[in-house]
């Protein structure tokens, strides 16, 4: 499972000229899931997410959390995070979860996110979405199951 975190003053996610989610001080959550991802590997996921400190305390160091700022969550599924560019030009995604797992995880995160701060907003899963954000910063992390 891939996460890759963006620390945001605002984001928003468009399906069909609708703004379906929206956040001010935050993260912006681009999430991929693999074939192999399960639902233990996506809880661990969200407790690092949950405990990132990439927020600055009043020294200007990073040292605070999601929670210390009262920031929000907009969560939104992205497949391609999975693309294998290996051989070609042309990204292969036969790593990429099946859109069964994947949405069943997709709902998992955002519920257990919903249990942990208090505004979480998500895009629509597999629809053609448009996602704009102002990074803060820039601060980009990511976070690879693999890795944890």
């Amino acid at each position: 499972m891939r996460f890759v975190i963006q620390r945001v003053s605002r984001a928003s996610v468009t399906v069909d000229c609708e703004t379906i989610g929206s956040i001010e001080k935050g993260f912006l959550v681009l999430v991929g899931i693999k074939n192999t991802d399960t639902r233990e590997i996506a809880d661990k996921m969200v407790k690092k997410l949950i405990g990132l400190r990439i927020f600055e305390d009043a020294d200007g160091k990073t040292n605070l959390d999601l929670k210390a700022v009262n920031g929000s969550l907009l969560i939104v599924s992205q497949f391609t995070l999975y693309a294998d560019c290996r051989k070609g030009n042309r990204p292969s995604f036969t790593n990429a979860g099946s859109p069964e797992l994947a949405k069943t995880l997709y709902q998992s995160i955002i519920t257990q996110c919903k249990k942990e701060i208090s505004r979480v907003e998500q895009g629509s899963f597999g629809a053609d979405m448009k996602v704009e954000l102002l990074n803060d910063g820039p601060f980009t992390v990511i976070l690879d199951s693999d890795q944890l």
